[in-house]
């Protein structure tokens, strides 16, 4: 089968080729899934699962990408509650072979059914951008009705999202980021922005919730707006500056299958509107996934049409 896979963790989109490799098989409780498409998120470059397995053993030319929409092709031996030929959507898991590929492992447990009317490159852009916001917001940074959330990169795919589900649970929203992103954050229901580049964040006033996605200094310059109680809650690694009198939360996102359906909901329902990108085919994905180059949204790969 065709597949994308990573040669070298320091030449940026020179390490990275389309290849012929063996199609995977599914193993006790798994299931092989007919990619469709596949989500892809430039910082999968720098994790540590990227290159080495989970007994710390170097990982030869692996297939790259997590998140995913597809079609059940196989059932490993012990698995329930999917069944051949059904739409899903999810995340593989972090050290196996990925989803830029025509097929895919994964343990069942990860992945949610894909309604038939939402289209595989919306599927395949929701899981780690929706989870993530999902599991921020409302798991780790409890947020609730009537609070104030600074989100930084409001207009990114994953702070588009925390955006929007911000403003459905009641949250007065301040997004963050480039002048660029500026109108972007208003439309998807920002309800101020802040110019990092030109404004400071301490003429924002305190808020109860800061998502962070950024880190270093300006992780900083967050946790002292930050009001007594409030959370910090960040995506970028062990949190360096903590709120003075509140909580401070990093997290690796998980596939869980009904935040899964939650977040799909939203979308069937006109809720929530994920910001997708660039689009291409299998085939001129070496290009368009060069770390290098910053792109707005969601990049999403078309395996097949």
């Amino acid at each position: 089968m065709k597949a994308i896979v990573a040669t070298d963790p320091s030449a940026a989109a020179a390490g990275i080729t389309l290849a012929d490799v063996p199609e995977p098989a599914a193993a006790i409780n798994d299931v092989v899934v007919e990619v469709h498409a596949s989500g892809f998120v430039p910082a999968e470059w720098d994790w540590p699962s990227t290159w080495v397995d989970r007994a710390g053993q170097e990982r030869r030319r692996p297939v790259i990408g997590h998140e995913f929409a597809g079609v059940v092709s196989a059932l490993g031996y012990g698995t329930t509650g999917l069944s051949l030929g059904q739409r899903v959507f999810g995340i593989a898991d972090w050290h196996r072979d990925g989803t830029l590929a025509e097929y895919v492992a994964v343990e069942a447990r990860n992945l949610a059914p894909l309604p038939g009317d939402v289209d595989f490159t919306v599927g395949a852009s929701l899981p780690i951008s929706g989870l993530t916001a999902w599991q921020g917001l409302v798991q780790h940074g409890r947020l609730q009705a009537g609070q104030a959330v600074l989100v930084h990169g409001a207009a990114g795919a994953v702070g588009s999202v925390v955006t929007q589900l911000a403003r459905e649970l009641g949250a007065y929203v301040i997004g963050t980021g480039r002048a660029s992103g500026r109108q972007a954050a208003l439309d998807f229901g920002a309800n101020e922005f802040v110019d990092l580049e030109k404004e400071s964040l301490d003429d924002v006033g305190g808020v109860d919730l800061v998502f962070d996605v950024i880190g270093g200094g300006i992780q900083e310059q967050s946790a002292r707006i930050i009001r007594p109680g409030g959370t910090l809650v960040s995506i970028v690694g062990p949190v360096e500056a903590r709120p003075v009198d509140g909580r401070a939360v990093d997290f690796v996102v998980e596939s869980v299958p009904a935040h899964l359906t939650e977040i799909v909901q939203r979308v069937r329902d006109g809720r929530l509107r994920p910001h997708v990108g660039t689009v291409a085919p299998l085939d001129d994905a070496v290009a368009v996934l060069d770390p290098a180059v910053r792109r707005s949204g969601k990049t999403v790969i078309r395996v097949r049409d």
